[in-house]
């Protein structure tokens, strides 16, 4: 199970910084395409609310990867 967990860890990290790539090459497309001021703030908007997203994405996959979640508590008593 834990390599299942490390495995998908790597995934989320992929999928974290492929998104976030694909959303700033688009944003640089559509800000090429029109560059009006109203397009420029739209796009800057995108990019800058899903930058935390995105790295939040690359720290649980990070700490899949590492093995923080290797040991899950069953219950209240093991959360110290």
């Amino acid at each position: 199970m834990n390599s299942i967990k490390k495995f998908f860890g790597i995934i989320w990290m992929i999928l974290g910084a492929g998104t976030y790539g694909m959303l700033v090459k688009t944003a640089i497309t559509q800000i090429s395409l029109k560059p009006t001021t109203d397009t420029i703030v739209q796009w800057s908007i995108f990019v800058i609310i899903f930058l935390p997203i995105t790295i939040g994405f690359l720290i649980f996959g990070w700490l899949a990867f590492k093995g923080a979640y290797d040991h899950l508590p069953s219950s209240s008593d093991e959360i110290v």
